[in-house]
């Protein structure tokens, strides 16, 4: 799978939420795109993932 332009295994997970998990990304502070397509975050422990994914993951980030 691909991360952010950069090759990561997904390890055991099957599903997007397992992989954010494992990787420790927090699910409320991204969003995620999955093969060009946002994921709603609601989505996340139904959406399957696969070696073959691209995923662009953004963070949300505060300031002034």
């Amino acid at each position: 799978m691909q991360v952010n332009g950069e090759p990561m295994s997904r390890g055991q997970a099957t599903t997007l939420a397992a992989f954010l998990e494992a990787a420790d990304f927090v699910a409320a502070r991204v969003v995620v795109e999955r093969n060009g397509a946002i994921v709603p975050r609601a989505a996340y422990a139904d959406t399957p993932v696969g070696d073959d994914d691209v995923l662009e993951i953004l963070f949300f980030v505060g300031g002034g």
